[in-house]
């Protein structure tokens, strides 16, 4: 399933650790505090886990949205967009 992380987290450290998950998940980003990919739901829900462990709940926020892969094909994308088939992973299966 392709899934969108979003998080607005006030520590630093915690902050970082958050991208360094995302990344560690095989997300792509798509902004600072944004990123998108695909991942079973087991990865989904691990990096969740790992999510909730990082945050504060008194003060940061994580948001994770699934999205189909037809809706991913629908989006607007303006300016400096990022690209479609590396976040469904169709370059990366030309070269495997």
């Amino acid at each position: 399933m392709i899934i969108w992380v979003l998080y607005d987290i006030v520590k630093d450290k915690a902050r970082t650790k958050a991208a360094k998950r995302c990344q560690q998940a095989g997300l792509y980003r798509v902004q600072f505090s944004c990123f998108l990919g695909t991942l079973t739901q087991n990865q989904k829900d691990t990096l969740q886990l790992q999510l909730e462990e990082l945050i504060d709940e008194e003060t940061d926020k994580v948001y994770i949205f699934p999205m189909s892969r037809g809706e991913l094909q629908q989006t607007a994308l303006l300016g400096q967009a990022f690209d479609k088939k590396l976040v469904t992973d169709e370059i990366r299966a030309l070269f495997f």
